[in-house]
């Protein structure tokens, strides 16, 4: 993390939410209602130690090309500071450099958008070497579309004339090399982490354990469901982005003897591309798994907009070629409803009657809190990674310790008798009952 980017956030700080509410011709731009995207906004500064003020929305038909708001809008803006003596400005949208420091001298205030406030939060959590790396290189990225010549601290230069763009580009150009000399180390440190994960994977896919992993919107309550199944402490608080690194315990399951289960970061509205970029080695975990259980909130009244957001994701993973989760070849996902303890008999009522008309989809009512309906999901997990599942029978080696243990793990055995004497002792006769995937697993022992 930068001094620069450090500097501009403290904990503790006195913040004003400005969020613009773009509108097009019909209507908001936004799948969040606006009180939702507020809401939002105050909890990402909640998770970085700021304390928010005000918090208000600016309708933005045609957005300025130097300051994004309106003359008149940024007075209001800056006359809210005043009043609620805020030090700094969230800007829960994008800003161009420009945008931010033209707002900055007209506010006379530190100015940061929901980028920077995102790599903020990140910054701060990342635990890993790995997460520290991913949100390095997301800053840099960042950073390097920041570096603009009217920045002070970079009106000097190292030899030349100056004739060609003015004071600072020698300099300019030099903190931008160093820039893309880093975020390339970065990357090459990261591949190796990738190919690294790719041996795990390959490892994973050859042991006899399915891979169940946990996604969703931010503050859903994955890692809370996920320390309820397996007995772990993840950190699970009702903060935006708890979790950033990826998490795996064994977990058991109806007829599988061992499952393992993955906790992934929390996705976000609008989350910026220079984190989903950096942090694609970790999301690529989700495209190894057997199940999906998306977790939604679903007594956020906005669960529907967060959908869509998770599943954007998931298709730009390759996870999903579209919304659609029911496609040939596509992992299957089961979505579990958490929170259904938090509502009201007459919301419960309507759910209800919506997951029947949903027979297609595989929905989990549950209460990670609780506990209420875990048991259920283990047994649907269960039922989805055996639900293809047919009889095979093997002669194998008594003493083929290796085969025997991963029928017996990985399988349903039915009955295991005498299978006579073979070319290597005795052998056995197993009846088990395996999926398609298992059997290829199986195979290439």
């Amino acid at each position: 993390m930068t001094d620069e980017l450090k500097g501009e956030v403290t904990r503790g700080a006195r913040v004003l939410v400005a969020y613009p509410q773009m509108r097009g011709p019909r209507g908001p731009v936004s799948d969040l209602d606006t009180e939702a995207r507020l809401e939002e906004a105050r909890g990402l500064a909640l998770a970085i130690g700021l304390e928010v003020v005000e918090a208000m929305a600016i309708p933005i038909r045609e957005p300025r090309a130097g300051t994004l708001f309106g003359e008149g809008q940024i007075q209001n803006i800056s006359a809210a500071c005043q009043l609620n003596e805020a030090e700094l400005i969230i800007v829960d949208g994008a800003l161009s450099a420009i945008q931010q420091r033209n707002l900055e001298e007209k506010l006379k205030r530190k100015v940061i958008d929901r980028t920077g406030l995102i790599l903020e939060i990140f910054g701060e959590r990342a635990a890993t070497a790995e997460g520290r790396l991913q949100v390095e290189l997301a800053h840099l990225d960042y950073q390097a579309g920041r570096l603009v010549r009217s920045w002070t601290h970079l009106e000097r230069q190292r030899g030349g004339f100056g004739f060609l763009g003015g004071p600072g580009e020698t300099q300019i150009e030099a903190d931008r090399r160093m820039i893309r000399d880093r975020m390339a180390k970065i990357r090459r440190e990261l591949e190796q982490v990738r190919r690294t994960r790719g041996l795990h994977r390959d490892r994973r896919e050859k042991a006899p354990w399915p891979i169940v992993a946990l996604v969703g919107y931010t503050n859903a309550g994955k890692s809370t469901l996920f320390n309820h199944l397996t007995g772990a402490e993840v950190m699970a608080q009702d903060l935006l982005f708890a979790t950033l690194d990826p998490t795996m315990r064994a977990v058991r399951l109806p007829a599988v003897e061992k499952a393992i289960l993955s906790d992934t970061v929390g996705f976000i509205s609008d989350l910026p591309t220079q984190l989903v970029a950096a942090f694609r080695a970790t999301l690529e975990e989700v495209t190894a798994a057997d199940v999906i259980l998306h977790v939604r909130d679903i007594a956020n009244p906005d669960t529907d907009a967060q959908k869509r957001q998770v599943l954007d994701v998931l298709a730009d993973l390759g996870v999903l070629p579209d919304e659609d989760s029911n496609i040939d070849g596509a992992i299957p996902i089961i979505e579990v409803w958490n929170k259904w303890d938090l509502l009201s008999p007459e919301r419960v009522a309507e759910l209800e009657d919506a997951v029947e008309h949903r027979p297609d989809e595989t929905i989990v009512p549950l209460s990670a809190l609780t506990g209420e309906g875990c048991d259920r999901l283990l047994d649907v997990v269960g039922h989805r990674l055996t639900v293809d599942a047919k009889v095979y029978t093997f002669l194998i080696s008594a003493g083929d310790g290796q085969r025997l243990a991963y029928l017996h793990a990985r399988g349903q055995v039915l009955s295991e008798t005498d299978g006579g004497e073979g070319p290597e002792g005795p052998m056995l006769r197993i009846e088990v009952r395996l999926t398609e995937r298992e059997l290829g697993r199986y195979r290439s022992l």
